[in-house]
């Protein structure tokens, strides 16, 4: 199986979590994350910025405390370094942006 192939699978990430790199380039890197209805996305921090945009369903983010839904169509910026987790609302899909690259979901 080539890299490009093993990158495409899905992942577990958390339980009721998976993702999937869908591109992965020299700076950044474009990932796929599908919440089932409920699942959550654990508070956690990195060094890369994340842009993150919800292809389908509702989200409810916690960044640094706040509390935001964002839904269908809907986006928002996550800095470096900022604490953050998701909590599903119900079945979601997302494109997650990071730059860098997460080595860490290459090495998965």
């Amino acid at each position: 199986m080539s890299e490009t192939e093993k990158s495409n699978e899905w992942q577990a990430a958390e339980p009721g979590v998976r993702r999937r790199i869908v591109v992965d380039g020299e700076k950044m890197m474009l990932v796929e994350v599908h919440f089932e209805p409920g699942a959550v996305g654990n508070l956690h921090k990195h060094p890369h910025e994340q842009a993150t945009r919800v292809i389908s369903g509702r989200v409810r983010f916690t960044l640094d405390g706040q509390e935001r839904v964002v839904a269908t169509g809907e986006h928002l910026l996550i800095p470096s370094n900022t604490m953050h987790g998701a909590e599903a609302l119900e079945e979601s899909l997302l494109l997650d942006i990071f730059s860098p690259p997460r080595q860490d979901f290459r090495d998965y």
